[in-house]
Parts: C-alpha cells; sequence; structure tokens
C-alpha cells in the first residue's frame, strides 16, 4: 500500500516569502534622478549594473586611494521612535567622507547598503534620498549601493544602514601628521551637534530626563537638535590644504577629542586643549546636566561641539582659519601641541 501524496497547497512565490521585488525596482526608479544630480568626474557607470566603474580623473599624476566605511550606530532607533528618516542618509555619508577627508583626500564616489525586514519604498527613498543630498553637498558621486529585504531579520519598521567611500590624494600630499611639532596650533571646527556618535548614551540620557524636554536647543526644535545630521567638512577643509599647509587633520567620532586626536600625532608629542576655548552649545550642556556626565566622559564619548580639529604651524593658523571662516565655518584655537615623554597622555583639557 502505498502512502497517498500531500494535498495541493498554494505555489509559493518570492513575495509570499516576504520579498517584494517589485517594491525593490520601484526603489531603485525613485533614487535614479537622485543619484544623477551626485555624478562627476570620473563615472562611467553608476546605478542599475551589477558593478559601478569609476576612472580616477587624469588630473592626479600620483594618485594613491583611500576608503572608508562606516555606519549610523543607534542613532537610527531614535529615527525609527520619531520617523525621523530624512537625514541619517547625510549622517551615513558624512562618517565616511569625513574619515577619507582627514588624510588629504578628496572624496570620489559613494556606495550605501540598506537593509530592511520589509521594504517600505516611501522610507527607504527618504533614507536613500539624505545619502544623495550629503554625497552632493561632499562633490562625492553616489555610484551604486544594495538594498536588502531580509523577512525575520529586522523588526517591523526598522533597518540598518551601511556605506563605503572612496578618495584621492597625491601622494605627496598624503596627511599623515608626521611633521606635526611641539608649537603648531590646534584649531577646532565647530560640529553641527552630537553627530552620530554617543547615542547610546544620549538615548539613556532621554530615559533619564522622563519625558522632561526643553522645547528648543540651539534655536532647533528637540528632536531636530538630537537628529541634526553630521556636518559634511569636504569642500571648506579642501579648500583650506589647497592654501594652506595643513599638517594633520582629525575627525571627532567615536572616543570624541581625547582618543581621534592622540591617533594623528607622533609618538613624542600632545594636544593641551584649552578648556572654554570654545562654547558649549545648550545640546552638550543639557545632555552633561541631565545625566551628570563628568568633563572627561564629555570629551571621550562625544565631539562636545568640535567635529574636527586641524593642526596647523602657528604662523599659518590666524590665515588657516579666516579662510575656513570665510567657507562658513566656525572656528576656534582651542590648544597647542606640546612635547611629552611616550607614553604620557596624548590629549589634556585644562
Amino acid at each position: 500500500m502505498t502512502n497517498s501524496p500531500p494535498p495541493a497547497a498554494s505555489p509559493l512565490s518570492y513575495k509570499s516569502a516576504g520579498v517584494d521585488i517589485d517594491a525593490g525596482d520601484a526603489l531603485v526608479e525613485r533614487i535614479k534622478p537622485l543619484a544623477r544630480k551626485t555624478m562627476r568626474e570620473g563615472v562611467l557607470a553608476g546605478i542599475g549594473g551589477f558593478g559601478a566603474l569609476f576612472e580616477v580623473p587624469k588630473r592626479y599624476k600620483e594618485p594613491v586611494l583611500v576608503s572608508g566605511t562606516d555606519g549610523v550606530g543607534t542613532k537610527l532607533k531614535l529615527a525609527f521612535e520619531w520617523n525621523m528618516h530624512d537625514t541619517v542618509g547625510i549622517d551615513l555619508v558624512a562618517m565616511s567622507v569625513n574619515d577619507v577627508l582627514v588624510q588629504g583626500a578628496e572624496p570620489l564616489f559613494f556606495l550605501d547598503y540598506f537593509a530592511c525586514g520589509k521594504l517600505d519604498v516611501d522610507t527607504a527613498a527618504a533614507v536613500i534620498g539624505g545619502i544623495a543630498k550629503g554625497c552632493e553637498l561632499s562633490g562625492c558621486a553616489l555610484i551604486g549601493g544594495e538594498t536588502a529585504e531580509m523577512p525575520g531579520m529586522y523588526p517591523a519598521g526598522e533597518y540598518d544602514l551601511a556605506g563605503f567611500a572612496v578618495g584621492a590624494v597625491e601622494k605627496s600630499k598624503i596627511l599623515s601628521g608626521a611633521d606635526v611639532k611641539p608649537g603648531d596650533v590646534v584649531l577646532g571646527l565647530a560640529s553641527s551637534g552630537v553627530h552620530s556618535n554617543g547615542f547610546s548614551l544620549v538615548r539613556k540620557c532621554l530615559e533619564r530626563a522622563a519625558g522632561q524636554f526643553p522645547d528648543t536647543l540651539d534655536g532647533k526644535p528637540f528632536k531636530q537638535a538630537l537628529m541634526e545630521p553630521t556636518r559634511l567638512y569636504v569642500k571648506n577643509v579642501l579648500a583650506a590644504l589647497a592654501a594652506h599647509p595643513i599638517k594633520a587633520l582629525a575627525h571627532i567620532t567615536g572616543g570624541g577629542l581625547l582618543e581621534n586626536i592622540p591617533r594623528v600625532l607622533p609618538e613624542d608629542c600632545a594636544a593641551r586643549l584649552v578648556k572654554g576655548s570654545w562654547p558649549q552649545t545648550e545640546l552638550f550642556a543639557w545632555l552633561q546636566n541631565t545625566a551628570g556626565i563628568d568633563d572627561i566622559e564629555m570629551n571621550r564619548t562625544f565631539n562636545n561641539g568640535i567635529g574636527m580639529v586641524v593642526v596647523i604651524d602657528a604662523a599659518h593658523a590666524a590665515a588657516c582659519a579666516q579662510t575656513l571662516r570665510d567657507a562658513g565655518e566656525a572656528v576656534y584655537e582651542i590648544g597647542a601641541i606640546v612635547s611629552v615623554q611616550v607614553g604620557a597622555a596624548k590629549v589634556t583639557v585644562g
């Protein structure tokens, strides 16, 4: 006696399994015009192919490629909670292109990775619209990416982001910080807010505040102040690099001032920063006061108001600062480079 076959079941499809190819196609069509706005010299083939093609501009004589990759971190949790998706893409771009910039490199192109459990085309288009805006503001072409719909991998309404940037710099103009010496001046470029680091602590501050939030911080609605995207320093700093002998740059991200500045200093040099030489914004004052965060923790968790650091010879510091101010940056002389024994503290604020 043979077993009877199982009763006929409805045929399965990728869509019934949770992946909507049509929605993905619709998203691609939505973002193509956004990507076109970022096109620049060197792009040979962009979004739509299996791989994007880019030719290093011929004006480079000895080009060295510089790459960087990053995400947005737990700032995304607030984007989900507050339904604010249009600027986290700028954060994504800024985290990578600002890192590439500190080597002295011009960002050339960018690729993104957007992953979710179920694709919401409107949300994804808002996020990628921010990515395109960030690329446009930094002169960087958005030439490709990946949208991954993975049922069961992410909670409903949530997604993750990653980005990858490639830049180029003349070999002779790579910034390594090797020629930094005692007496050099440390300039600080103001941040636009928390940027995209320290949000696990920010969220704890929000919990402690228990809904007792100020209406505004630094002239912006409270939520907007916290979600303000990472400042893109690329165009203004590239202009300063072309005009002045900058020795080193440091992008102030995770680890804050205390852990990022040492990455560009020789072993026998340290940065002595002067407390109060740059203003504490209402936003950072609120975070510090709400959670009782001490000064050291503020300076090693957050950018604390300084998003990019410039190290330059004292003879050129004032002119460089003026170039940056004329371009729209808020610039402060925040300290100087001093000589220290190897193993001593690399950054102090006092």
